[in-house]
């Protein structure tokens, strides 16, 4: 089928019923003895279709040659069975039933539509309270006149004063009851039996969805619209223009999509096509069924009562007790949740059913269990283990999941080469598995790739592709320098391989996901494929010098010469040697610049024209596994270094040269790391002589604190707090001194300098001092821990070292939800962001500021390489950059020893690409590092970088150690604040003017700010001043008499984004965003791209208010995508029509991904319920932009190779 949009609406009966192929009658589903379907029940064949393909029910007709023919004996028509998936029933409702999703999703709509809130719609509904259906207004003045006879006949016979009052109060009452009577009221039960004992002719009023049926039935649409435009221009109240816009908005909607109110009360229900809700017969004549048949079996049981009923003329009361039932089962048959405040109906298991609703959402439901994520074939999972002979593009793959893998390509061997005939004969010669089976494998797999995947599958580093080498094991082995991508160890992880089927596929894996071609982090643009572990170690070993006397280097003329000296036996691998520069193949000049290398520093000695240089023969050893005109490294490679190695590999070559050179650092990484026979042992940890003595003195200054503190001199904060410093003190003397105990040649030394594993603070906690621990709470106990673990916790430390341990563990168990919650968000949010064009032609940018990073660490350099520049860029006159150019490494290396202060840069925020960015804006790949493409999911790739280092995040709000502090929150907690728009904790007070600080007073617990706001008019004597509260403890800003701008920040603490978007608009809310953001990742260690906090920023600030619809179909207060409401006014301007004006919104984000375009996305996020409810209504289009929406529909998705360039992104209408 081919379509280009989809359009979600609010069925009427009529087109429930066209839909419909018969109406099901019984409750009854199939038949005990016979195991058929009952005729006219929930299964029936007549209806739904034969559950045999071409066979009718009694089958009198059989086969494909009687197709379509419909039975005369049982009336099933013969077809294929598979209708049964498609064909729906419907019911006949005794009583109209109102739909509970109109009725309770927040905003009531039915409650909207009539102007009454939800408590007393439910009552109606449920026959707890009747509502005026209609009034007679003649009737009304007769009633009216009749009841001024009679008073007026009784006040003469009245003589007595009380009773004249009385009767002249009940004359009123009646009056009053009477004029108040209008369309829609609500009466209790008494107040409807006093109205119709005595005024039954003057109006109809009715309860349950019946009566509330009528009045929708009666509403003129237009003339309400009308009448609440009226309302709308006399409102002063905001609540209540609010509302009367958002009735205005729904009613226009039905008139639009030529919906009616009625339809939302259902009279004929659907049901579900009875494949769609299976009966499965069990042994023991069991069976076991969908919830759903359970629902419906009661709304036929209940419907079918209450038509007897109302046929018998049975009692009011029964009948509308029946009739309230029936609503209840409609209601648990739509959505059996306890949210709406009913009881859920229960199974005979006591568990709640699971009805319509319940299929589509959450987790488990439609939307994100079968849509969004499907099972595939051809897949297999086993352990990983370490293959340190595989080449960085090949994996292991065990013989016989290969075979199973591509078992159809060998079946076509098998056949190809006449060893079998057909595929059930090459299937028996796969289970006897002959060697010839083997060869045809090989051949099979030799042209072909798989793709491992490891979950979680944070970033795209999480899938890559291979080229399956077959093992005779039964775990998958991978190559160790994949690891840190996959984010793998083989402590027993599982991997899942997938085969690739078609020829596109199997060319996408290979060019685009090969893991030799991903050897870039897509976040930062750093290398993901560096060596680790015991490859650092072989190749610190290798590269390392030890120190000999000067006199004893031995000097050789050439490389040959002093490899054959250390194969000889004559020569160690570290030991310093004198080598012939003109033998290293490099000008001196070159040696110079290359090894970073000094003649004084290097001993590099000139005797007429013969220059020596100081090396190892380990280094000559690897420089041999280096391209000849990539220059001589001369220093002691520890991880580093091998970092800084491999980043100007990639920089200078192309991937196809680099992971053959990278394989070769591995495998010399592993041969030296073996021969070097380093190994860890108890005995080379030493502890330091010196701890004892540290210990004494601290403890004799803990001493004098304590004497000081019980002679009142200190409170018993200051106690506590100088205890903390005097063990923090000694624990910081006795780490110093662990490294310095350790023979630096010895095994745990070189493990943890060379940075193959661990760091010093582990060895420090073995043999030198634990330290200091936190309770739960997370403040410092003062009490330290003496000893190390090698000399053995007593018990009172152990156990106060537990609460330590506990709560890691489960800090973690905590943090990993939450940040795959806010990873979850921000796919959502930029799913639908790709690059569109290449070039939107904007020259606006963001001014990126060398004064922001620095202050937290984030180098200016890394700030600006890879993004394109807004204006040249000039050092010394000489233009380094032009404009619309990428800054490279270089450049952003000149630019940072510069003077330049900021740099002007094209950013996402600022692209005016219609549904998305364009590849100027955005700047460099940083996974391939080049200009990114067109069709580049760049949203996917934003979501992923921010969200995957964010389980490395702290996840608690700090306290300072018991000290009474506004409690700041840090890491994952303060990016979900920064991304939400939440108001933060410790919240740091703005100017609200600009003005001058009067003063700062100190009043109990607080400092009082007094601002003298500066006035405008220079004449007026009024001079205004504002307090600012702050708690004591904070750090302030500012200081008396000092000058202060509109929205500056009076002392620390986070901001409030709203209120500096109020007071110093977009710019500034987008700066602290960015450096916020950053600060908290830097601050764990982790270094992400700006443009990728950059795009999630642009999906904050895509949401505009419509203030003046102009002459288009905007209503005031609608919120709408920043690009459909340009689209709308270039439509307008283009007819000569008044163009809307609207207000920029600040979104966080999980809304913006719930105020989407796309009703798709945004049902399958979140609330289900209530985006479904609400497209209905409006009658939504959903254009299938995004990613997510295409993949619902099972469409190939818009980014990628799946990318088609539609310069116009609305689709024309006519082939919809």
């Amino acid at each position: 089928m081919n379509f280009n949009a989809l359009k979600l609406k609010i069925t009427s009966p009529e087109e429930i019923l066209s839909c419909s192929y018969g109406e099901v009658l019984k409750p009854e589903t199939i038949n005990y003895r016979t195991q058929r379907p009952e005729k006219d029940g929930l299964f029936s064949e007549r209806i739904f279709g034969p559950t045999k393909d071409y066979e009718c029910y009694c089958g009198k007709y059989r086969r494909i040659r009687y197709k379509g023919i419909i039975c005369d004996r049982c009336g099933v028509e013969v077809t294929r069975s598979s209708v049964r998936r498609e064909r729906m029933g419907h019911i006949k409702l005794a009583t109209p039933i109102a739909h509970i999703w109109f009725l309770k999703t927040i905003p009531s709509k039915i409650g909207l539509f009539l102007d009454i809130s939800v408590q007393k719609l439910e009552k109606v509904i449920y026959y707890a309270a009747y509502i005026v259906i209609n009034v007679n207004e003649e009737n009304r003045k007769k009633a009216l006149e009749e009841l001024k006879r009679e008073f007026k006949s009784r006040e003469a016979s009245t003589v007595k004063g009380e009773e004249l009052d009385e009767l002249k109060n009940a004359y009123l009452k009646s009056k009053e009851e009477l004029l108040s009577l209008k369309t829609g009221k609500i009466l209790t039960e008494n107040e409807y039996f006093n109205l119709a004992r005595r005024f039954a002719y003057v109006f109809e009023a009715g309860s349950g969805a019946e009566a509330v049926r009528k009045i929708l039935e009666n509403i003129d649409l237009k003339k309400e619209a009308s009448k609440i435009e009226k309302e709308l221009e006399n409102v002063k109240d905001i609540t209540q223009e609010r509302y009367l816009l958002s009735r205005l908005k729904l009613i226009r909607s039905f008139i639009k999509n030529n919906f009616r109110p009625e339809w939302m009360i259902l009279t004929v229900l659907p049901v579900l096509p009875p494949d769609l809700r299976p009966m499965v017969a069990l042994d023991g004549g069991r069976f076991a069924t969908s919830d759903l048949n359970d629902l419906y079996r009661r709304v036929i049981n209940r419907n079918n009562r209450l038509k007897k009923l109302i046929e018998l003329k049975a009692p009011e009361i029964i009948i509308t007790n029946e009739k309230r039932m029936l609503q209840e089962a409609v209601d648990a048959l739509i959505d059996n949740t306890t949210h709406f405040g009913n009881q859920p109906q229960l199974s005979s298991q006591r568990r709640p059913l699971r009805s319509l609703a319940d299929i589509l959402k959450g987790k488990q439901g439609r939307f994100r269990q079968n849509l969004l994520g499907k099972r595939v074939d051809y897949s297999g999972r086993s352990v990983i283990a370490v293959g340190p002979e595989l080449k960085l593009n090949e994996a292991g793959i065990p013989k016989k999941m290969a075979l199973e893998l591509f078992k159809p390509f060998v079946i076509n061997k098998i056949i190809e080469n006449g060893l079998a005939y057909n595929i059930r004969n090459a299937n028996r010669l796969i289970e006897i598995a002959p060697p010839e089976i083997w060869a045809m494998l090989e051949e099979v797999i030799s042209d072909k790739k798989v793709l491992l995947n490891r979950a979680p599958t944070l970033h795209r580093l999480g899938i890559q592709a291979f080229k399956p080498i077959l093992i005779e094991d039964l775990c998958i082995r991978i190559p160790p320098m994949v690891c840190t991508g996959f984010n793998a160890d083989f402590d027993g992880d599982q991997m899942a391989v997938h085969l690739p089927l078609t020829d596109e596929a199997q060319k996408e894996a290979t060019e685009l996901m090969l893991s030799s071609n991903n050897l870039l982090k897509p976040a930062t643009g750093e290398p993901i494929v560096t060596p680790t572990q015991d490859i650092v170690l072989g190749c610190y070993y290798l590269t390392r010098i030890h120190d000999t006397n000067n006199d004893q280097i031995k000097v050789f003329s050439s490389i040959e010469e002093a490899m054959l000296a250390h194969e000889l036996g004559y020569l160690k691998i570290n030991e310093p040697i004198k080598i012939h520069v003109k033998e290293l193949d490099q000008t001196q000049a070159e040696v110079k610049s290359r090894g970073k290398l000094s003649a004084k520093k290097h001993n590099v000695s000139h005797s007429g024209e013969t220059i020596f240089i100081e090396t190892s023969v380990g280094r000559l050893i690897f420089n041999g596994i280096l391209p000849k005109d990539f220059g001589f490294i001369n220093k002691t490679l520890n991880k580093k270094e091998l970092q800084k190695l491999v980043s100007s590999l990639i920089e200078k070559y192309e991937p196809q040269k680099v992971w053959p050179i990278l394989d070769e650092i591995k495998n010399l990484g592993f041969y030296w790391a073996s021969l070097s026979g380093i190994s860890w042992g108890m005995d080379d940890l030493v502890t330091p002589p010196e701890k004892e003595k540290i210990l004494k003195e601290a403890e004799k200054r803990v001493t004098i604190a304590k004497r000081q503190y019980e002679d009142g001199l200190l409170t018993s904060a200051e106690f506590r707090v100088k205890t903390i410093e005097i063990w923090e003190k000694a624990v910081a003397e006795i780490s110093q001194k662990v490294p310095q105990s350790l023979n630096p040649y010895s095994s745990v030394y070189s493990i943890i300098d060379s940075g193959a594993r661990g760091s010093w603070s582990q060895p420090v906690q073995m043999t030198g001092i634990k330290g200091l621990v936190q309770n739960p709470k997370g403040e410092t106990i003062e009490l330290p821990i003496k000893s190390s673990y090698k000399e053995g916790l007593d018990v009172l430390e152990f156990f106060i070292n537990t609460h330590g341990a506990r709560k890691g563990l489960i800090d973690t168990a905590l943090k990993t939800a939450s940040a795959g919650y806010l990873t979850r968000r921000l796919i959502d949010v930029a799913q639908d962001l790709v690059i569109r064009e290449d070039d939107c032609g904007t020259d606006d940018g963001i001014e990126v500021y060398r004064s922001d990073g620095e202050s937290f660490g984030y180098n200016f350099r890394r700030r600006l390489f890879g993004r394109t520049s807004c204006q040249d860029i000039k050092i010394d006159n000489k233009i380094i950059v032009r404009a619309n150019e990428i800054i490279d490494r270089q450049a952003a290396e000149l630019i940072e020893k510069s003077k330049i202060e900021s740099v002007k840069i094209r950013s996402p925020i600022t692209c005016k690409t219609l549904y998305g960015v364009c590849s100027k804006c955005y700047g460099l790949d940083l996974g391939r590092n080049e200009p990114i493409k067109l069709g580049e999911a760049v949203g996917i790739i934003a979501a992923q970088s921010i969200g995957e280092p964010g389980t490395q995040l702290t996840l608690r709000t700090f306290h300072a150690g018991g000290v009474a502090r506004a409690d700041i929150t840090h890491g994952l907690p303060r990016v979900q604040e920064l991304f939400e728009v939440r108001t933060p904790k410790g919240m740091a007070p703005l100017a609200e003017f600009d003005g001058v600080i009067e003063d700062i007073e100190e009043k109990g617990n607080l400092k009082v700010i007094k601002l003298k706001v500066l006035s405008k008019n220079k004449q007026s004597k009024k001079t205004k001043i504002i307090e600012y509260n702050i708690p004591r403890t904070n750090t302030i800003f500012v200081k008396p008499k000092q000058e202060v701008k509109k929205g500056d920040q009076l002392c620390e603490g986070s901001i409030d984004l709203r209120e500096l978007f109020e007071l110093k608009g977009r710019e500034a809310v987008e700066r602290y965003i960015i450096n916020e953001v950053q600060k908290i990742y830097v601050s764990e260690g982790t270094n992400i791209s700006d443009k990728h906090i950059e795009i999630i920023i642009k999906k904050m600030f895509s949401r505009l208010i419509i203030t003046d619809p102009g002459e288009t179909d905007f209503v005031v207060g609608e919120i709408v995508e920043e690009s459909r409401f340009i689209e709308a006014n270039q439509e307008a301007k283009k007819h000569k029509k008044k163009p809307a004006k609207a207000k920029q919104l600040l979104m966080g984000i999980t809304k913006t991904a719930l105020s989407t375009e796309s009703w798709l996305s945004a049902a399958s996020f979140q609330e289900t319920a209530r985006v479904l409810t609400m497209a209905a209504c409006e009658g939504k289009i959903d254009y299938l932009r995004g990613l997510k929406e295409n993949v619902i529909i099972g469409r190939l998705i818009p980014a990628g190779t799946g990318f088609r360039k539609t310069n116009n992104p609305q689709q024309t209408t006519d082939n919809r």
